[in-house]
């Protein structure tokens, strides 16, 4: 398996000569931010991360994310353009040594929490979403800015688009989900590139808007749209792992075994009695999830693909993007090498 690390450019607080000091860190995951969905990333931008990365020992081989504009998700009349933009995106991606990029399908927010600070009993800080603090609210008549939500939307904008999503349903964003794979899978595998899909997060549906990518049967229901290695999966066992119903160690262990996980995303996350959650450290007994489990499943089925630790607590008083730290993700990629390395695995270096 290889350890990643999420790192957010040059204007990231944590530097690229701390994280090559975590035991076993192999590749960094990032993305040129600084353009608009729907646009062509400027190679410049490519060859300077993977540059950066070189120079401190890292490779650039994971992109998260190349973000799917609107127009795609909604099918507009610009979408073909867009569509084209996007397979230009993964040439020159797969130019610059990128093998694996994600991206997700959700409409209008990629995430959603109620609060990024919720202080925990032994001090530390992490992100929640709690039904009492969203129950209530109505973004078709409030003006209404949560975690995760995009503030380039003008409130205007944000309802013109709910209605949009309204109309569409989820079968409508089913098929212009089935339409933008057949386009873009066939130039991924030209390029040697695996596309994985981030789930729904939360995965469920959020003020009526239709989540696609939530259990099993969208998992299953998405890989059959192209067959091929280069429509897989990004596993993220805190996004899926927010819904009691989703057995995560099995779903691992399935989609492991049919080769169509191309990316995990490995962090605990604390289910309360009302289904809020709370983001958990990585200890199996600080959560929900079976963390032991979830790694000996990608052991016993063959995973070799990409891992990084997502999403952490602030810790020992450190401030930065929530969820993004230093010490607590640190503390994280130790922990799952413990176990991989304790199930018979094995953490591939440079």
């Amino acid at each position: 398996m290889k350890s990643s690390w999420r790192w957010y450019g040059d204007d990231d607080p944590v530097k690229l000569s701390e994280i090559r000091q975590i035991p076993g860190m192999r590749s960094i995951v990032s993305a040129v931010y600084d353009v608009k969905p729907g646009e062509v990333w400027p190679e410049e931008s490519l060859a300077h991360i993977k540059e950066e990365c070189e120079k401190n020992g890292l490779v650039f081989d994971v992109v998260e994310s190349i973000p799917v504009a609107e127009d795609i998700k909604l099918g507009r009349p610009d979408r073909e353009r867009m569509i084209e933009n996007y397979c230009e995106n993964i040439r020159r991606c797969a130019k610059y040594g990128v093998k694996c990029i994600t991206y997700n399908f959700m409409p209008i927010f990629d995430w959603t929490r109620t609060q990024l600070d919720k202080v925990n009993a032994d001090g530390s800080t992490t992100l929640v979403m709690y039904w009492e603090q969203l129950n209530g609210l109505d973004p078709m008549t409030q003006d209404i800015h949560l975690p995760g939500w995009d503030s380039s939307y003008t409130q205007d904008e944000v309802r013109g688009l709910f209605a949009e999503y309204d109309k569409l349903g989820k079968e409508g964003l089913w098929k212009n989900l089935e339409y933008f794979l057949k386009k873009i899978i066939p130039v991924a595998e030209e390029c040697g590139v695996v596309m994985v899909i981030h789930p729904d997060d939360p995965p469920y549906d959020i003020f009526g808007l239709p989540r696609i990518i939530s259990c099993e049967a969208d998992l299953d229901r998405l890989l059959s749209i192209v067959d091929s290695p280069a429509n897989s999966l990004c596993l993220c066992t805190g996004s899926l792992g927010c819904s009691a119903k989703n057995d995560i160690p099995y779903l691992t262990a399935k989609y492991a075994k049919m080769g169509r996980i191309g990316f995990m995303h490995i962090r605990n996350v604390l289910i309360l009695e009302d289904t809020s959650f709370e983001e958990a450290g990585h200890l199996s007994q600080n959560g929900t999830l079976d963390m032991n489990a979830i790694i000996k499943a990608l052991v016993d089925n063959g995973f070799e693909g990409y891992f990084r630790p997502d999403h952490g607590r602030m810790i020992w008083g450190e401030t930065g993007k929530p969820g993004y730290g230093l010490y607590d993700r640190a503390l994280g990629s130790a922990y799952l090498n413990g176990l991989i390395e304790a199930n018979g695995g094995k953490i591939e270096t440079l």
